[in-house]
């Protein structure tokens, strides 16, 4: 019996910010740098690019595909991996996704940021492990950059 596909990463995070200034934050390259990566490039549109970069501390770049949006809702698009796993994950065309999906709630806008894709077996959870510790920074940064450039 093959081995069960691993779950995928779910990180949430609440901004108390209008949606329409955190969707912006996905899309705007000179915000993503201000939270996600060194460098971005956002063709924002369903078949647009989607690449982040960093420098440290793996330096690599993620050319993803946008796969789908709807405006201050949702976006979802492909991903390739850093070095250490891109034989694992982008042979031969990306096997995850990052799905972000923005929703009212009391306290402001719930960020839920879900990556699936996994495969099994222990390179694969070692790959997971390392994208859910890069994806709960990430947005624990965007919840810090939004609040910081809202009020300073």
């Amino acid at each position: 019996m093959p081995d069960e596909e691993l779950d995928p990463i779910l990180i949430q995070v609440t901004v108390p910010l209008p949606i329409p200034m955190i969707y912006a934050a996905f899309l705007d390259p000179a915000q993503m740098k201000g939270w996600l990566c060194d460098s971005a490039s956002v063709d924002a549109k369903v078949g647009g690019e989607y690449v982040v970069g960093w420098s440290e501390p793996t330096a690599f770049e993620s050319h993803g595909t946008i796969l789908a949006m709807h405006a201050d809702l949702d976006i979802d698009f492909s991903w390739r991996a850093p070095p250490p796993f891109a034989t694992l994950l982008n042979e031969p065309e990306p096997k995850t996704h990052v799905y972000v999906r923005l929703t009212e709630s009391p306290e402001g806008i719930d960020v839920t940021l879900e990556h699936s894709g996994w495969g099994s077996g222990e390179a694969w959870e070692d790959a997971r492990s390392w994208h859910f510790h890069l994806w709960d920074d990430r947005l624990h940064r965007l919840k810090d950059y939004m609040i910081k450039a809202a009020y300073g």
